[in-house]
């Protein structure tokens, strides 16, 4: 079973929550609410999210602040974050959002296609995040034991190659069209530098699995 991503929405007013959830709730992940900024960074605190949605005006810690706090931890400072504000104060408040770490800024009314395809392409590269990181885990397991597991299941080493090799040939093929996707599209220069990085960890990742295939040096190593 396929395990959801989690999405913070972060507003003062319970209309505007209550109108992102009816937005995303096409999405089918798990959508967590916060209604001030001191409430976000608690749910930070225990949950890793794949995005955040962040009102820009609120009482007390407003938007900014609530980014730069988010920007400043180790656990949450690469969680991309998407301002909304029913505000334009031109060119000088948008440059504030993206100086705060923002990946994206956008003004109400916005359209509800676009938040959705906006937020649907940074939960795409979350789990394609997560798939990166278990077969990172399974590849360092297997250099860890040199290939040994515990009596009773018992696999040849041969075999958990190919088996960790087909597994991270699935993420590489979703990894390529995502990014087809992303370039064919035009989308934000966030979301395909955020690709570009999931490419190059599954090339390093690749590269490492090679090295420990029966015939090269690494590989001898590495089973032996």
């Amino acid at each position: 079973m396929v395990q959801k991503a989690k999405i913070l929405l972060v507003d003062d007013r319970p209309e505007n929550l209550l109108a992102l959830e009816a937005i995303l709730s096409a999405l089918d992940q798990t959508l967590v609410r916060a209604s001030s900024g001191e409430e976000a960074l608690k749910a930070l605190l225990t949950d890793d999210f794949a995005v955040i949605l962040l009102d820009v005006q609120m009482p007390g810690m407003d938007g900014f602040e609530t980014a730069a706090h988010i920007k400043r931890r180790e656990r949450t400072r690469d969680i991309p974050i998407i301002f909304l504000t029913a505000i334009n104060h031109g060119p000088h408040h948008t440059f504030r959002g993206y100086a705060a770490g923002a990946v994206d800024y956008i003004s109400k009314p916005f359209d509800p296609w676009v938040l959705r395809a906006k937020v649907s392409v940074f939960v795409e590269l979350y789990m394609k995040n997560c798939q990166l990181r278990e077969q990172a885990a399974l590849l360092r397991l297997q250099l860890e034991g040199g290939g040994k597991e515990p009596a009773g299941e018992a696999k040849e080493p041969a075999g958990l190659l190919a088996e960790l090799s087909a597994r991270l040939a699935a993420v590489e093929e979703q990894a390529e069209a995502l990014s087809k996707q992303l370039g064919d599209e035009s989308t934000d220069a966030a979301a395909v530098a955020t690709a570009a990085h999931l490419e190059r960890k599954l090339t390093g990742l690749r590269r490492a699995l090679d090295a420990l295939e029966p015939g090269s040096s690494g590989g001898q190593a590495a089973v032996n």
